[in-house]
């Protein structure tokens, strides 16, 4: 009997630990829209903080279309559509980790409508808008990503160019999509500072936090499958870019202190014939934008022209 509670013990022990991990990994805690504008702490964001809030507050006036879509597990997903002129590529973003597109793509949007194309910015689940509580790290992401597509493409037709973009877990969400049934008129994907695998991203955190990495990790994936109903091992970047179908741009500051810019390395050795990988040096994470925009715009701008029609 000593043994049958010894062993219950653990059980026990191994569930409140990967309920804990679950809740600090996974759980979005309580209103989505308090998260919406808040600015990461940390010296790579901090000399940016100033223009970050002038180009938040550009995009946050502009009008647009509010969009609601339902996904198979009837979660609400919301974006926001700025429309383009007639005819005109359509560009699908996604934001990163507890974060927003106001946020993650105040620059990005707004390159892209300069250009005259639409917007669908999107809200990732348990984010802003959209509906959920358990945050996956691309997993159950990359198949609303895939609906979102299917909703563009019987918008705007299925001649219509689309681009996928994402940002840190907006970016894996992008990528890890690869491997799904995408419509054919996705043409490009543009990636900026996306992890490679998100087991790999959350014992790079863990070991960051001083904790014991494997540990860690094994906990988190207990707690995605019993607490999320996810498994965190389901798809990884660097696996689901060898089905791409289209050219795919990875952007990744060689100052990322978060994710870094070495995962995006390995994603373009898994698939060197689509994959240009564009380095920005002394960028932070997510950082690429703000650390030298004018080579930003002139990367993004020259990789949509190579592969969208004129």
């Amino acid at each position: 009997m000593v043994w049958i509670t010894a062993v219950c013990l653990v059980l026990a022990g191994v569930l409140l630990a990967s309920y804990y991990a679950y809740r600090v990994a996974f759980y979005a805690r309580g209103d989505h829209q308090a998260e919406l504008y808040l600015l990461p702490l940390g010296e790579e964001h901090e000399q940016h903080r100033p223009q970050i809030r002038e180009q938040m507050d550009r995009l946050k006036a502009m009008d647009y279309e509010p969009v609601r879509i339902r996904f198979f597990d009837g979660k609400s997903l919301f974006a926001r559509y700025y429309p383009g002129r007639e005819g005109a590529p359509v560009h699908i973003q996604f934001h990163g980790y507890r974060s927003s597109g106001i946020r993650d793509f105040c620059v990005g949007a707004q390159v892209v409508m300069e250009l005259g194309h639409h917007v669908l910015l999107v809200d990732q689940r348990a984010h802003g808008h959209s509906e959920g509580r358990t945050i996956t790290f691309g997993i159950k992401e990359r198949r609303d990503c895939q609906l979102w597509c299917r909703y563009a493409r019987d918008r705007f037709g299925p001649d219509r160019p689309m681009v996928l973009w994402g940002v840190s877990m907006g970016a894996a969400t992008v990528l890890m999509a690869m491997e799904l049934a995408l419509p054919e008129n996705v043409r490009a994907v543009i990636a900026d500072c996306p992890y490679s695998d998100p087991k790999a991203m959350i014992a790079r955190v863990a070991g960051a936090m001083g904790l014991p990495a494997k540990a860690a990790t094994g906990c988190c994936r207990i707690g995605a499958l019993v607490y999320g109903g996810f498994r965190l091992s389901q798809a990884t970047a660097v696996g689901a870019v060898a089905h791409a179908q289209c050219p795919i741009l990875l952007i990744h500051g060689l100052e990322d202190r978060f994710v870094p810019w070495q995962m995006s390395q390995q994603i373009q050795k898994a698939a060197p014939e689509q994959i240009c990988l564009e380095r920005f040096p002394e960028a932070g994470h997510a950082m690429s934008c703000f650390q030298d925009p004018q080579r930003y715009r002139q990367v993004v701008s020259r990789f949509l022209n190579a592969h969208l029609p004129a």
